[in-house]
């Protein structure tokens, strides 16, 4: 060992070997972490799935049910909306426009943008109703209900409002858009409680007239539907075929780069009536005045073209205004003239002696000695006036409306009276009694004419003066129109014809025309009918018109009261045609239940067949004949002939 050298040491055993390093000197302790391969593979596990589950949405929304998604997609961003086609004008024969319509608009809304997301108030629905109530007419709740509308963006508030009621409506949207805007600036909510109202174009039938042939015409009801009358019976005619436009939108309202697909309407067809306007005034003005006079419960008036069965004037009084049914009453809303049936009393006379001409049983000048009373099966007749023995004519029987003379005279059309009912049922059948008009009016009906084998005991003696048997005002009319055209009934006519869209005219078809009488017969009737207005014993001098001659029949029969079924008070009529020798028009009036003053028809419905025949031949300048009348007899002498006085023998010549 070298003396510089230390001694070396040797560790002791139990003892630790030191490095001779300080405890700060020394190495950090090293902590071995775990493989992260596990980890990542359990995160990309993770993705995966949630990926997974991305592309198997994805590929259902795409591929799967694309076509249900890009419909519904579509439905939500694409707004189909109707367009309404203009209703056709009913004129009458002059082309002047009895009904039309004019420009409105529906109101709508969205209801989405009453909620408080879209319109920033919590009550819009209430308020926005609080502001269109007394514009629209309607009631608050019920257009706040509609504004409150779930799982729809489209609600009509109002069909058919006036272009005043959009301008109320467009001024306060405008207020309330101003309002909003302001209140944004300010950096408020800007809510607007009525962004969400908006308009359609529509159209709304309106009758210039007011109430005139409100009863032929009818009316549209809510939905624009034609809902009485001819609006009803033409209105596929006159409705025409809706259109559609599908329009993009955004937030209610239209983009318009977004482009759109519109199907037209196409325009209803005008229909141009029989009616003369100025007519139907005339018969409605003068039916009027005499149901309010007589304080009757109804009547009507019925002129008609004795030549083409056109029907000139259909009056019903008391009537309605179509463009305020508010008012109306119900019970005026109809057609009287079509849809009442009654008894109508000694008119039917005249086909009574129709069948006694025609079957030759008897002619004008043939006596009939009436009785003042007449007792036939389990009745005594009388007239409507007591009187010693009359000894009348067939012409003074009609003259004087006998119903006794009837009775005997209808007696002789068979060996018996049962063959005798038969033949005079088979005239009223001819002349349309029991049957359809041909108009097809809703709700016409056709009258009440038992067959023969089921009349009863009086009504076999009391329907050859009326009684007994029901028809409508038409029928009543076109019974002397059929005399008055020499024995040719014609169907009854209301359309002249259509015009379409193209304004090509259409003209209605010809009606159908049947022989009851000969021509004989009809001109002897008609000469006959001139005897109960021209002759001073006749029924009828009230419906004398100056310088024409007039032939006509008054009827006064009992009512039978449609509350009860029973007889009470009376229907007062007149009917006849005008030049007598030459017809050309037909007028036929009906009071119901007159109260006030008479109720004979020639007392008060005489004077209005009067008026209303006087208008029309100036209307449509008809010129008298000329012509003298028949002047057939109405009584003949009863005394039996005197004896001849004894030849005077010349004196003897011286």
């Amino acid at each position: 060992m070298s003396p510089k050298e230390p001694p070396r040491r040797v560790p002791g055993p139990g003892r630790p070997r030191t490095t001779g390093r300080t405890p700060a000197q020394r190495a950090p302790h090293t902590i071995r972490l775990g493989s992260p391969k596990p980890r990542l593979r359990l995160v990309g596990v993770a993705l995966t799935l949630v990926m997974l589950v991305f592309v198997v949405r994805l590929l259902q929304v795409q591929a799967v049910d694309a076509s249900a998604y890009s419909a519904k997609a579509t439905e939500n961003r694409f707004a189909k909306y109707v367009l309404a086609a203009e209703r056709g004008e009913i004129t009458d024969r002059k082309g002047v426009a009895l009904a039309t319509s004019v420009d409105a608009y529906d109101i709508t809304a969205d209801p989405k943008m009453f909620t408080p997301q879209e319109s920033k108030a919590p009550d819009a629905p209430e308020q926005a109703a609080a502001l269109l109530a007394p514009i629209l007419g309607k009631d608050a709740k019920e257009i706040a209900a509609r504004l409150k509308t779930k799982d729809t963006r489209y609600v009509v508030l109002a069909r058919r409002q006036t272009p005043q009621v959009w301008n109320q409506i467009k001024d306060l949207k405008k207020l309330f858009a101003d309002k909003a805007a302001a209140d944004k600036r300010n950096n408020g909510p800007g809510a607007n409680v009525i962004a969400g109202v908006f308009n359609e174009n529509s159209s709304k039938r309106v009758y210039p007239n007011g109430d005139l042939a409100a009863g032929i015409l009818g009316y549209v009801n809510a939905e624009g539907k034609g809902a009485g009358g001819l609006e009803s019976a033409l209105d596929k005619k006159l409705a025409g075929k809706a259109g559609e436009i599908t329009y993009a939108q955004s937030g209610g309202r239209r983009v318009p780069t977004a482009g759109s697909h519109e199907k037209p309407a196409v325009p209803g067809e005008d229909v141009e009536l029989t009616i003369d306007r100025d007519i139907q005034w005339a018969a409605q003005s003068a039916i009027a005045e005499q149901v309010e006079k007589s304080g009757a419960d109804r009547g009507y008036v019925v002129v008609q073209d004795t030549r083409t069965g056109e029907v000139l004037a259909m009056a019903n009084a008391p009537g309605f205004d179509p463009n305020d049914l508010t008012r109306a009453k119900s019970a005026a809303m109809g057609n009287a003239a079509l849809q009442d049936v009654y008894e109508p009393g000694s008119t039917a006379k005249v086909i009574s002696m129709a069948a006694v001409l025609e079957e030759k049983k008897a002619a004008p000048d043939t006596h009939v000695e009436v009785p003042n009373r007449l007792h036939r099966g389990d009745r005594l007749f009388k007239d409507d006036v007591d009187h010693p023995t009359w000894y009348l004519t067939l012409n003074g029987v009609l003259a004087k409306s006998s119903n006794i003379g009837t009775i005997l005279a209808t007696g002789q059309l068979g060996a018996n009276q049962p063959e005798a009912n038969k033949v005079l049922y088979s005239y009223l059948d001819r002349f349309g009694i029991g049957r359809p008009t041909g108009l097809n009016y809703p709700g016409e009906s056709r009258g009440i004419l038992a067959k023969p084998e089921a009349w009863s005991t009086s009504q076999q003696y009391t329907i050859p003066f009326g009684q007994g048997l029901s028809l409508n005002a038409m029928q009543a009319a076109s019974v002397y129109s059929t005399v008055a055209n020499g024995g040719v009934r014609i169907t009854p006519t209301l359309v002249r014809g259509t015009k379409g869209p193209d304004g090509r005219f259409t003209p209605a078809p010809a009606p159908e025309k049947t022989r009851v009488i000969s021509q004989q017969t009809a001109k002897t009737l008609s000469e006959m009918l001139e005897s109960v207005v021209d002759d001073q014993e006749g029924t009828g001098t009230k419906a004398k018109i100056p310088g024409y001659r007039v032939g006509g029949k008054t009827g006064t029969s009992n009512r039978v009261d449609p509350a009860t079924g029973r007889y009470k008070g009376y229907t007062a009529s007149f009917a006849g045609f005008a030049p007598a020798d030459d017809p050309r028009i037909t007028v036929y009036c009906a009071i119901q239940n007159p109260t006030k003053g008479s109720y004979f028809g020639g007392q008060i419905c005489g004077p209005i067949y009067k008026t209303v025949m006087e208008f029309a031949l100036k209307t449509l300048q008809v010129a008298p004949t000329g012509a003298a009348p028949a002047g057939l007899p109405v009584t003949y002498d009863s005394a039996p002939p005197a004896a001849a006085p004894p030849t005077a023998q010349p004196s003897p010549q011286p």
